[in-house]
């Protein structure tokens, strides 16, 4: 039997291609393509729902499937730490089955560990993150889960961030600096930029097209069916949580 989808920001880039892959693969049925316009009732009867919508409407949107008993996958940014609050503790109560996503490109994900390793050796650390104009929110929801992991994975010390008060220094972010640029030609791109005595390490990924999403959506679906509780960010889905078991504050 094919799996009931319906997806919500089916109208957007990323959602157009949430679309694309679920239409192609016969295990999934897409039942609703679901947009601002749509009435809260529309994709009901759908079992899993994917959600990259808007960070304003996400919450709402994911709160509402979970009511229904829906597996559901979220692919909106915006979800910080101090959103995933209550969504943890409704998913511990409920026993239901969410998976978010901040980033579905594999290298975006990979250059995040990499980020997470790093981190207890340098006290001087910044992330530059750049994106398409039409992307609504900043910092991007890559950027301030990188940042909250590095800090995590820092056990609480404190990064140097000098002047931080200033506006031109970025916002802090667990406090660590992140400075977002929205330009043309852009599709996504984020540096974390570590700095110790003579040196200054950089972990650079660049997104040419969308495309680089379509292996993190098919990954983070087909976990779906499986997962149980919530699970955050595509590592836990690819398995690589296992590399940084031993790490220090995670």
């Amino acid at each position: 039997m094919t799996v009931k989808v319906a997806v919500a920001g089916a109208t957007g880039r990323l959602g157009r291609l949430v679309c694309e892959i679920v239409e192609a693969d016969p295990a999934y049925e897409l039942v609703a393509k679901l947009s601002s316009r749509s009435g809260v009732e529309e994709g009901a009867n759908a079992q899993i729902l994917v959600d990259v919508s808007h960070p304003d409407a996400s919450p709402a949107i994911v709160e509402r499937a979970l009511d229904r008993g829906q597996r559901v996958l979220v692919g909106t940014s915006g979800w910080s730490e101090a959103k995933l609050a209550p969504l943890r503790e409704k998913v511990a109560e409920s026993g239901a089955t969410v998976i978010v996503v901040p980033n579905f490109s594999l290298g975006s994900v990979l250059g995040t560990v990499l980020a997470r390793i790093a981190a207890p050796f340098y006290d001087s650390i910044e992330i530059i993150e750049a994106h398409h104009p039409a992307k609504v929110d900043s910092p991007s929801g890559t950027a301030v889960r990188t940042a909250e992991l590095m800090a995590a994975a820092r056990g609480g010390a404190p990064t140097a961030a000098p002047f931080a008060d200033q506006p031109a220094r970025g916002e802090l972010v667990a406090g660590i600096p992140v400075h977002s640029l929205r330009l043309a030609g852009v599709v996504a791109k984020q540096e974390v930029r570590l700095g110790g005595p003579g040196e200054v390490l950089s972990i650079t990924h660049d997104t040419h097209s969308d495309e680089a999403y379509r292996a993190g959506i098919v990954a983070a679906l087909a976990a779906l069916q499986t997962a149980s509780g919530l699970t955050v960010g595509l590592e836990g889905v690819l398995g690589l949580d296992g590399i940084l078991a031993n790490q220090k504050g995670l």
